[in-house]
């Protein structure tokens, strides 16, 4: 499974954190090193060491709300069709999910990027097409690119809820509620954005952090230099992953995200509202954005809407990093990948489908 040096390196770095027993609690706010911590156990590694790490509010899927999705169902029910990816079908809202909306007749289409969508519009000139855009600084790049083009058909726009990463950092910090001792940040988010919006973290909130990207390794490595920083008292953003990730990010991509995109507040699913947290299209992209396309049927629908009582689902709770899937009631026996009650469950990059994955319980 591993290399023989990757072995040797391992054992090195886990004799250090045994060195000393001071406890500790990091987060990391990305799926993919979630599947990595608990696919190779690093996580009981971890707690060897006195060290607990937790997944934090990055799973874009997770951190969508309710009310968001529900306004693509909305349109979905006036027979507008909804270009999203797959995860996103499946995520239960108070009024059901868009899956349940594609068995009740409805245009729900999964697509693997806004290329697919765009493609879809132009193949379908009679048919209104809506993007459901997710995903944070990785994924609104190639959004950006798309609006960007000189010609797109007016069948074609975008419900966008990208979200900028860092001000979700900082509004978890101010919040206040779990000891955080140190982040391992995301190392796609950071290939995009570099490591200077992670610095005004570090000297406001003295935490230390680490970029690292994904193997066992790289995930061990953060750990082991979280720790070193609290050891030594100190409080700075270190670059793990710089076979990848540069300070000054990809500028070419930040470029696109700068001239489509502006900041704007906006709820995240266990949060309340996060300031400057959303992108939205700026008014010269109007025309393709279907908030304001279908403004009248949004607005009259959601206010007749009538909301459902809450189901139990812990996901908030989780996206905090207050606790572990386990310690949801709803986990394993009512909540499963197969009967999602909530989006953690749902997406394969939330903690409880990876808890569940590999750690099934029967």
């Amino acid at each position: 499974m591993f290399e023989y040096r990757d072995k040797y390196l391992m054992q090195e770095i886990i004799g250090k954190l045994k060195s000393s027993k001071i406890e500790l609690q990091f987060m990391h706010v990305c799926g993919t090193h979630q599947d990595t911590i608990v696919k190779y156990g690093l996580d009981d590694l971890f707690k060897e060491c006195s060290i607990k790490v937790r997944q934090g509010p990055g799973c874009p899927v997770c951190v969508t709300t309710d009310s968001e999705i529900e306004r693509a169902i909305i349109l979905a029910r006036k027979g507008i069709t909804i270009a999203s990816f797959g995860d996103m079908l499946r995520v239960p809202t108070r009024i059901g999910s868009l899956m349940d909306m594609r068995a009740e007749g409805c245009d729900i289409r999964i697509v693997y990027s806004v290329e697919d969508a765009l493609d879809l519009a132009i193949k379908n000139p009679n048919k209104k097409v809506v993007f459901m855009a997710i995903g944070f600084e990785t994924t609104a790049p190639g959004t950006a690119a798309i609006l960007l083009e000189e010609k797109l058909p007016l069948n074609f726009s975008i419900i966008c809820y990208h979200r900028y990463l860092p001000p979700a950092l900082k509004a978890l910090l101010d919040m206040g509620e779990s000891r955080i001792d140190g982040i391992i940040e995301p190392g796609h988010v950071s290939t995009i954005i570099g490591l200077r919006p992670y610095e005004e973290l570090s000297k406001s909130f003295s935490i230390p952090q680490v970029v690292t990207g994904f193997e066992p390794l790289d995930v061990m490595m953060a750990v082991y230099m979280l720790k070193k920083q609290k050891l030594k008292g100190e409080s700075k953003v270190e670059n793990e992953y710089s076979r990848s990730v540069r300070r000054e990010g990809n500028i070419r991509a930040l470029k696109f995200i700068e001239e489509v995109f502006e900041p704007s507040n906006a709820d995240w699913r266990g949060f309340p509202s996060i300031p400057n947290s959303k992108m939205s299209l700026k008014h010269e992209f109007g025309k393709y954005d279907a908030e304001l396309i279908y403004d009248g049927i949004l607005e009259k629908e959601s206010q007749e809407t009538i909301l459902k009582k809450q189901n139990g689902c812990k996901c908030s709770e989780v996206l905090r990093g207050l606790i572990e899937p386990r310690e949801c009631p709803l986990f394993s026996i009512l909540c499963t990948p197969q009967n999602p009650i909530g989006p953690c469950m749902v997406s394969f990059e939330g903690s409880c489908n990876i808890e569940y994955k590999y750690r099934k319980i029967a």
